[in-house]
Formats: C-alpha cells, sequence, structure tokens
C-alpha cells in the first residue's frame, strides 16, 4: 500500500502566544523534534478550511513553534483554537538552515518583520552556543512598536550579541532606531572577511536592497544565504505554485545560497 503523500496528522496545541494583533506563536506537539531545522515549514491544516505553509519559529523537545499571521480563511479559523484543541500538520518541508555552515565564522543576521520566525532556530542556537561562533550580529527591523515580534527573546539575545533594533517609525519612543534595515548595515564590524557569513530573510524588496549593502560591503555572493518564503500550495512539487523557471521553492528551498537564489528576488 502506497504512502499518501498529502496525508497529515494531528497535533495538539501546547500553547498560545500573542505577539501582536494578528500575529500569535502556536506551540504544537511534535515527538520528531531532532529532524526538523530552522526555515523549514508545516503545512497547517483545517478540515473544510483548507491548509497555508507556515515557517517554523521555535524547536523543542516534543515541540515545535510555528508563528502565524492572520491573513486569509485559513489562519482566521486557526486563531479560533486554543490550547488542548488539535490541528492537522504536515510536514516538515524544505531543506532549512544549517547551523553548520556558520560555525567558527562572523555571522551577521538580518531580518524584516516576520522573516524573523523562519532564522529564530538559528539566533536561539548561537545565542546558547556562543562559543561556537566568532562573532553575532542581529539587524532587525519592524514597522512600530506594536509589531514587534518575540520581544523577551530579544532582549535575552542582546545579553550574547550585537543585537540592532530599528523600526519604520518609532513613534516619538527614542529607545527605538529608527529607519530601514540596510542603514545599519554599515555599523556592522567584521574584521576578517575571509570567514563571515551573512543570513537575510524578510520581504523580496528588503532581501534584494539588504544583499546589495552586504555586497557593497565587502562580502562575497557565496557568504550570503537567503530565505525566500514565496506562496507555497503542496509543499511537495506537486502543484507548481512556487516554481521559479526550474526552481521549486518548497523542495529546493526555501533556503537558498545567494549564488543560487539570486534569481528568486527579481
Amino acid at each position: 500500500m502506497m504512502n499518501n503523500e498529502y496525508m497529515p496528522f494531528v497535533s495538539e496545541i501546547l500553547d498560545v502566544k500573542k505577539h501582536t494583533d494578528i500575529e500569535y506563536t502556536f506551540r504544537m506537539s511534535y515527538t520528531n523534534e531532532t529532524e526538523v531545522k530552522p526555515g523549514q515549514f508545516f503545512e497547517v491544516s483545517i478540515p473544510k478550511y483548507g491548509e497555508a505553509p507556515i515557517s517554523v519559529s521555535g524547536i523543542g523537545k516534543g515541540y515545535v513553534e510555528l508563528t502565524i499571521r492572520r491573513v486569509g480563511k485559513v489562519t482566521n479559523e486557526i486563531f479560533e483554537h486554543y490550547v488542548g484543541d488539535k490541528l492537522f500538520l504536515r510536514g516538515p518541508y524544505g531543506n532549512g538552515f544549517d547551523v553548520n555552515l556558520y560555525k567558527d565564522k562572523e555571522v551577521v543576521i538580518i531580518a524584516g518583520g516576520t522573516g524573523v520566525s523562519p532564522v529564530r532556530g538559528v539566533i536561539e542556537y548561537f545565542s546558547n552556543h556562543r562559543e561556537e561562533i566568532k562573532n553575532l550580529t542581529l539587524i532587525a527591523g519592524f514597522k512600530s512598536p506594536q509589531h514587534i515580534l518575540f520581544a523577551e527573546d530579544f532582549k535575552k539575545w542582546e545579553q550574547n550579541m550585537d543585537v540592532i533594533m530599528t523600526l519604520d517609525t518609532n513613534e516619538g519612543d527614542s529607545s527605538y532606531r529608527e529607519g530601514l534595515v540596510t542603514n545599519y548595515i554599515k555599523d556592522v564590524t567584521i574584521t576578517d572577511y575571509s570567514n563571515v557569513a551573512a543570513i537575510v530573510v524578510g520581504p523580496p524588496v528588503m532581501m534584494r536592497f539588504s544583499v546589495s549593502g552586504l555586497l557593497n560591503e565587502g562580502l562575497k555572493e557565496e557568504d550570503i544565504w537567503i530565505s525566500h518564503e514565496r506562496k507555497m500550495c503542496c509543499g511537495i512539487g506537486k502543484c507548481g505554485h512556487c516554481k521559479i523557471d526550474d526552481t521549486y521553492v518548497c523542495l529546493d528551498g526555501p533556503v537558498f545560497n545567494y549564488t543560487k537564489g539570486s534569481q528568486l528576488l527579481d
């Protein structure tokens, strides 16, 4: 009997954390957490409503975390579920970030808005294993103080790395920097350009200009990774919705070295 690749499994909601009015993190039961990488995604489904691809924002013993933005029919219905309720999951899909690629290097991570979610696991790993890298700088951008995700995490990360948080508008609160993330790339201290790695995650325009800023500072294309959060449907390369030229983002990505993924930002 053949396995049905579309068949989901039942997962219990263990915890729900509100970040903003439309962005919550759902902690879902999952027993094979050692097989999950930051940057991968699950298909979350509810019968009669459909399914949606959601990036992994956290991994722990017996669970994965999915940070979900309420923007459509499926995610609207997910927000009606609470601790103890069940959702259907398929996955994990995609290649994710391999933290081994960044060890013993100076690491720069640039994330915009919900782009913090897929890279959160990388930040968390090196925050807890600071001795495995030379240096770590995080530049994160949000629209306003009300749009900040993982605020408690940022307070912890500031103790272990250089954190630059900037807002499109700080609404008069001078404790926050103001402006685009690209404005602060020049403030990153890099001592050895032959031993540096950068990760850029966010809206395509933000990624394109951030990569350009990194290249202008002296980084090489092969030292930059991006995550292309393009709309995906089936997650297994069958429907073709995420196909760009000969690339299936759900299979070949969503994480790409910039030498292979640059055309995806055009």
